[in-house]
């Protein structure tokens, strides 16, 4: 994986550039305050770092910057990217921010939106800056120790081990969940206890609400009910002047008029059909007004089984569905609760087993760590004798870690003196950034082919560096160009020399404007650059430059402004 091509758009002295990068070791050279910070500032930027409106080229309102990473390791990130909502990795890997002079500021990864931290995180795993302007994921405890578990072989070992830590912390999360405090316990039971019989109690089915207050509103109106079909009963058949006596006489008028006239008989047939029909009706209003005679207790009943049904609502669920249901459930939680004492012993047990486990895998991946520390001190000792460090001192410290975590039961410290008589420090308390620039050269030389970071960016690491320490630096970077792309922006011949790809930096004024522009530079240009970082362009300058750049490997790369 490297970086390929590098966008900067509008950032400070950069109106547009376009830079293809090759594999390998990159140096970028120029007159001081040509922009060559520009370069480093971009890659900031992209590493989730403030953004600074004043850093905008004047006039602009917008400025960009975008990378595009390539390689056949990409997929390793599409996991990661699909969890953030991000598009996959289809080809190249392509992260990109745009600033805006009202304050805006977007970042996208592969085309998508996304965040500021998921940029960082992900720069974080393609970018390791270093120099002035500290990008160093080697001053991370955490860093530091997978960087020794990576030289260690250890990846695997640390991966069991973070898997039986996980499963312990959830065996731990779920006891701790269900042994809350005695109190608490038995006031929950007595509540669910409560709800569970009084639910029960009630005998109750889903459809009997419905039921019951239809039966309820007519035992409410029985009295009236029956008033009306009584009278109405007893107008048709049973008072005095009853309506079916009167019709008897008329049917008896009617019969009489049949006799006499034949043609009357189908009025005489109708009206004893209608006379049968309200017989039929004062029948049936008489057993109407019988059924409806409710026992006063009965409708006491219903009243009281209603008011039970709105009780029940109140306390546990708009209908009597719902009221059903969250009895189900509060005697689905007695059950757990009551079980409680067998659950916590059978997870006592499980904690008990499980942390064995991780005390085996914990102890397994301490030997490689232990094993590796010294092996890896060494090394990166003999880098920085190097580097000019003669007498320095440098070793990867283990020790137990105050509590385990899912990385092990170990924490590591880099520790390094520069001095004799000086004590070892941790890196973070190393205060000269050139100091601090080479021991990350050796430490990344030790690493190089375990270190999973694709491109590595040196700004000025050459600080207060000349001399054969120069070309040791040189040869260095050089060599961590076999296993990584490396970028060192760099002021020494010695360096520049080494690199396999070299681009210089210039500035210009056009038209009353400053612009800022990067060039490859190669055979009798690169000669003279070099000739010009030695001094000047003279014959002896041009000569010692044709001697540094004797036998350095050359790779094409292109910048278009």
């Amino acid at each position: 994986m490297l970086l390929s091509l590098l966008r900067i758009k509008n950032l400070a002295l950069v109106e547009d550039l376009e830079w293809e990068l090759a594999p390998g070791f990159t140096a970028v050279t120029g007159e001081t305050g040509a922009g060559k910070s520009i370069i480093i500032g971009a890659l900031q930027l992209l590493l989730g770092e403030r953004a600074d409106r004043t850093s905008i080229r004047s006039s602009a309102e917008t400025c960009t910057v975008e990378a595009v990473f390539s390689g056949n390791d990409l997929s390793r990130f599409n996991g990661r990217l699909e969890e953030s909502g991000m598009e996959r990795n289809e080809g190249d890997l392509i992260l990109k921010r745009s600033l805006s002079s009202s304050g805006v500021n977007r970042q996208f990864v592969n085309g998508s939106p996304t965040t500021l931290t998921n940029l960082k995180t992900l720069g974080d795993e393609l970018v390791d800056l270093h120099g002035p302007h500290d990008h160093q994921s080697l001053l991370s405890a955490e860093r530091q120790l997978h960087l020794l578990d990576a030289f260690a072989g250890a990846e695997e070992a640390r991966a069991a081990f973070g898997d039986a830590f996980r499963k312990l912390r959830a065996l731990e999360e779920e006891h701790a969940a269900l042994d809350t405090a005695e109190t608490a316990r038995e006031q929950e039971l007595d509540l669910l206890r409560h709800q569970v019989n009084e639910i029960a109690s009630a005998e109750l089915s889903a459809d009997e609400e419905q039921q019951t207050e239809a039966r309820y509103r007519l035992a409410s109106n029985s009295k009236r009910l029956v008033e009306l079909a009584s009278a109405a009963a007893n107008r048709l058949s049973e008072a005095d002047d009853a309506i079916l006596a009167q019709l008897a006489e008329t049917q008896r008028l009617l019969r009489d008029l049949e006799k006499l006239d034949p043609e009357m008989t189908a009025a005489a047939n109708t009206h004893a059909a209608a006379v049968l029909e309200l017989a039929e009706i004062a029948r049936d209003l008489g057993r109407y007004a019988e059924a409806l005679d409710l026992d006063p207790q009965q409708l006491a009943a219903l009243e009281q089984r209603i008011s039970l049904f709105e009780g029940l609502k109140r306390k546990y669920g708009r209908s009597i569905a719902d009221v059903i249901a969250f009895g189900a459930r509060a005697a689905e939680r007695m059950r757990k609760i009551e079980g409680r004492d067998e659950e916590l012993q059978r997870l006592t047990t499980a904690i008990a087993e499980q942390r064995s486990a991780v005390e085996q895998a914990g102890d397994s991946l301490r030997k490689l760590r232990a094993q590796a520390a010294p092996k890896l001190s060494e090394i990166v000792r003999r880098n920085l004798r190097d580097l000019g460090f003669r007498q320095s001192r440098f070793e990867a410290q283990l020790h137990a870690a105050a509590s385990p975590r899912v990385s092990g039961l170990d924490s590591v410290e880099l520790l390094f003196s520069p001095n004799p008589g000086e004590p070892l420090k941790p890196l973070r308390a190393i205060a000269s950034s050139g100091e601090i620039s080479r021991l990350m050269l050796a430490i990344k030389s030790a690493l190089a082919a375990q270190d999973a970071v694709p491109l590595l960016v040196f700004d000025e690491i050459d600080a207060n560096v000349g001399g054969e320490i120069a070309h040791a630096v040189g040869a260095r970077m050089r060599e961590l160009g076999r296993e990584h792309q490396v970028l060192c922006i760099t002021h020494l011949p010695q360096v520049a020399a080494a690199a396999t790809s070299h681009f210089v930096v210039t500035k210009e004024v056009r038209a009353g404007r400053t612009f800022s522009q990067l060039r490859e530079v190669t055979g009798d240009a690169r000669q003279e650059e070099i000739a010009r970082m030695l001094g000047g362009r003279s014959h002896e300058a041009l000569r010692l430059a044709a001697a540094l750049l004797k036998e350095k490997p050359n790779a094409a790369a292109g910048a278009r402004r």
